[in-house]
């Protein structure tokens, strides 16, 4: 990995023996560096961990959405193999070690009268103003993604399935790992917008997407939002978007192999956009990351900007809290 010099200067004579710490390379558009921090959970302090592997962290503030919370942040996460299980955690900041919830999985690999299958995985949790609940999404198996909603953020009412590979071109073999944003599209009258993982028989990933007017019913696009030959990787996937300077950006990660980082494509608020950035946070050789970032997903604490990301190799990972400096 590359260090820039105004991350190491800098940073050693603000912060003393911390700033031995890596520094990625400067984010593009006015985006903040980030510094590794702390593992968000101790896997071996977990009650709930089938498999020894943790994966896309998505995390959500509670105040003024949910009343008696068990803290001001829900962390949702899951192992990916089978059986999988949606899983909660929860603090109070985000400098600090996440306290397991103790009855998870919160979401199971089976759902009488709805689904039975391998595993489920890959939560992201929207808190979705419209109806004053949370929409979680997650996959299980890898050829369908579900919703389901919750007025507290623990016990869920299952939705409904809103993306499989049967919407998507013939010869599709996976469309999972989604994200939901709020975001306006006038031209498609839709007030949401889905990002996901999007794999066919030639077994190289790509980002795809889709848009909304409720969160619920979807549109999705015949063709990909970025391809994994746009940034010169094998596959591609863990999208999220963000918003800076009047615009919209989707960051995603890259395979280990093509250099397990987080890169940053602009899209613009319409999304007829392609603007390859490059590099958006750069992984570490050593740990966490061992040479992989990846599923990032941002918050904010007291002011100052977060990341929580997949760090470590793929069915090997752990949660990780970076801050921006």
């Amino acid at each position: 990995m590359t260090l820039t010099r105004r991350g190491l200067l800098a940073g050693a004579a603000a912060l003393g023996a911390s700033a031995l710490l890596p520094t990625a390379e400067a984010a593009p558009a006015g985006f903040p560096d980030y510094r590794y921090q702390r593992l968000a959970l101790v896997k071996s302090k977990l009650r709930y961990n089938p498999t020894g592997e943790l994966i896309f962290p998505c995390v959500r503030g509670t105040k003024d959405r949910i009343p008696n919370a068990l803290g001001a942040y829900y962390l949702y996460y899951a192992p990916h193999d089978a059986p999988g299980g949606i899983c909660l955690a929860y603090a109070n900041s985000l400098d600090e070690e996440f306290t397991e919830y103790p009855a998870n999985p919160i979401i199971t690999n089976s759902w009488p009268g709805e689904y039975s299958v391998s595993h489920v995985s890959s939560p992201h949790a929207l808190w979705n103003d419209d109806v004053k609940r949370i929409y979680l999404y997650f996959h299980g198996e890898n050829t369908v993604t579900r919703l389901a909603s919750s007025a507290d953020g623990i016990h869920f009412t299952y939705e409904k399935e809103v993306l499989s590979t049967r919407l998507q071109p013939a010869g599709t073999t996976e469309t999972s790992y989604a994200r939901v944003f709020r975001q306006d599209l006038p031209s498609k009258n839709a007030r949401y917008v889905m990002v996901f993982m999007l794999n066919n028989t030639t077994n190289h990933r790509d980002i795809g997407w889709g848009w909304s007017p409720d969160a619920r019913n979807w549109t999705f696009s015949q063709t990909p939002l970025v391809r994994h030959t746009d940034v010169g990787a094998s596959d591609i996937g863990g999208p999220h978007l963000l918003y800076r300077n009047n615009s919209t950006y989707v960051v995603y990660n890259t395979d280990i192999a093509h250099g397990g980082n987080l890169m940053i494509t602009e899209v613009g608020n319409d999304f007829s956009k392609r603007n390859h950035l490059g590099v958006f946070h750069a992984s570490l050789d050593g740990a966490p990351d061992n040479g992989r970032c990846a599923a990032p997903s941002f918050g904010t604490y007291q002011g100052r900007e977060y990341m929580i990301y997949e760090a470590g190799a793929r069915l090997a990972g752990n949660i990780a809290i970076a801050r921006a400096i």
